[in-house]
């Protein structure tokens, strides 16, 4: 069987193209090398390299073979990074999926909690709608996800972490905003402003429209909340906007109210898979995330 250290040799030579200043790059004897490398190309049934006295050339399948050599290395090297971090859950690397109406209000007020709370660790941010960030977790390239639960995530695990109310926003001088108290039912005969589909927000919020009697708006949906924000900047209508996205709009003209009681609201949870074995350093997160909203 090829070992990984016939795979250095390869590549050494590739390298130096020389195969003493190979050997001692491999901290091996000249001899030990070249016996080995002569066997490796036996096995393989290939010519490697063309020897001379003055250098050593690479043939086209050595090349080939020291290229795909390298990525095997790097592979190797990866396989034994993810180990160590398995050894110690709370230091490697962790690849973290949010939607994008989570991501940036949320990041701006955990990351640092984060990295205090887990100095060791590498994290990696993945910003995508849930469909790709679900499809991504299933597969392996995503650790973990933080997104509004949804009862078809129900084949992961998950951790809730809180609950974000989602208010009003209008434009000044709405009708709307003359009841001094606003409940879902203010809704009703409204044409509310929506994010395109693939949001999730977007079902949470067709949601309260179609139980309060409203309907949405037609003309436009938007790519993101901060272009639904200037839309309702603008006059052109009302939408539900999550809490942590809420800023203090007055220059734009835009005013929040929240509902009372039942206030609509989505649920944010930390998601991963069933068996995943670094639940400690998903713990950790969740933790901090708790303890930085609430």
């Amino acid at each position: 069987m090829i070992t990984l250290r016939d795979l250095q040799y390869l590549v050494a030579l590739d390298t130096h193209r020389h195969f003493g200043r190979a050997a001692e790059a491999c901290f091996v004897s000249q001899p030990t090398l070249s016996g080995q490398f002569r066997k490796l190309e036996e096995r393989l049934g290939l010519t490697l390299v063309e020897r001379n006295r003055h250098q050593v050339v690479m043939t086209p399948a050595g090349e080939q073979l020291a290229l795909r050599a390298r990525s095997l290395i790097a592979g190797a090297s990866e396989f034994e990074q993810h180990a160590s971090a398995l050894l110690d859950p709370l230091t490697g690397d962790i690849h973290l999926g949010l939607v994008p109406t989570v991501a940036p209000y949320l990041l701006s007020r955990v990351i640092s909690a984060i990295t205090d709370a887990l100095p060791e660790l590498h994290l990696f941010l993945h910003e995508y709608q849930t469909a790709e960030l679900v499809k991504r977790l299933d597969s392996g390239k995503l650790d973990l996800l933080i997104l509004p639960w949804k009862p078809e995530m129900e084949c992961f695990g998950h951790i809730n972490l809180f609950s974000e109310p989602l208010q009003l926003a209008a434009p000044q001088g709405h009708a709307i905003l003359k009841a001094k108290q606003l409940s879902l039912d203010s809704l009703k005969g409204e044409r509310v402003l929506t994010l395109e589909d693939g949001h999730c927000l977007r079902d949470d919020t067709l949601g309260v429209c179609f139980s309060a009697g409203a309907q949405e708006d037609p003309k436009f949906q938007a790519t993101s909340l901060e272009t639904l924000r200037y839309m309702v900047a603008n006059g052109l209508g009302i939408t539900l906007m999550p809490e942590l996205a809420i800023t203090n709009d007055t220059d734009l003209g835009i005013v929040y109210r929240r509902f009372l009681a039942p206030e609509p609201q989505r649920q944010i949870a930390a998601v991963f898979r069933k068996g995943y074995p670094r639940m400690e350093c998903v713990n950790t997160i969740a933790r901090t995330v708790q303890s930085s909203i609430n």
